[in-house]
């Protein structure tokens, strides 16, 4: 394979909801902990986060909402992270990231994004570039055989609709979020007709597991 294996591995509720709602200010991580009876057996979730592809793929967006903007510089760690990203983070959100990756990546196709000012050495921008040829390119150069997918609903349909997802590893929280406007795991333009079903994903299970306080996790290989 020229490109990473990928693992799309996301906490969602039983009604596929990866948020508690449709605006910025609800948030899973943010609203999840106040939730009695959903609460108690999140921490695993985030167990299992730590056990994940030493190279993370995540968006500017996300990471905006998660206020890397303005946050304090963190520690290092043995992550590199690979972030899609036009306008959402400043200067500040990549110098961020550079002090907490190994290797940052970032895929844009702005050429006027701040991270272009930015003189880190585990700095890399992929410029131009389809995700698919990106991910090409982020074997190629970079060594990264393995990554995790953590992004948004709408980037996660490209992934689906390209072909560029080769395991789903969900866990499930014991909790109805509903809302259509409230993203789920994938999202993006509706399939309109028989012909392009070619672009579903079609998965086999691998494992099924019973976790603590009623979660479950889920884990399936695409095999279309």
């Amino acid at each position: 394979m020229d490109r990473p294996i990928t693992t799309l591995f996301m906490l969602m509720s039983v009604d596929g909801k990866i948020s508690t709602g449709a605006t910025d200010e609800l948030d899973f991580d943010k609203d999840l902990p106040n939730i009695a009876g959903v609460q108690e057996g999140l921490h695993q979730y985030y167990e299992i986060e730590q056990t994940t592809d030493l190279w993370s793929f995540n968006t500017g967006r996300v990471q905006e909402k998660m206020g890397v903007n303005t946050k304090e510089m963190p520690t290092k760690t043995p992550v590199s992270f690979v972030l899609l990203d036009n306008h959402h983070l400043t200067e500040h959100g990549i110098r961020y990231f550079c002090a907490r990756s190994q290797q940052l990546v970032l895929i844009t196709s702005n050429a006027d994004h701040p991270a272009f000012h930015v003189a880190e050495e585990n700095l890399h921008i992929i410029y131009g570039e389809t995700l698919a040829n990106a991910l090409v390119r982020l074997k190629k150069e970079y060594g990264c055989e393995r990554l995790t997918v953590q992004s948004g609903a709408t980037i996660n349909e490209l992934f689906l609709r390209n072909k560029l997802i080769d395991y789903v590893d969900i866990v499930v929280a014991p909790v109805l979020i509903g809302g259509k406007e409230t993203p789920t795991l994938i999202d993006g333009e509706s399939l309109q007709s028989v012909g392009e079903l070619t672009k579903v994903g079609v998965l086999q299970l691998v494992e099924c597991n019973a976790l603590q306080d009623s979660y479950i996790r889920l884990r399936y290989k695409v095999v279309d």
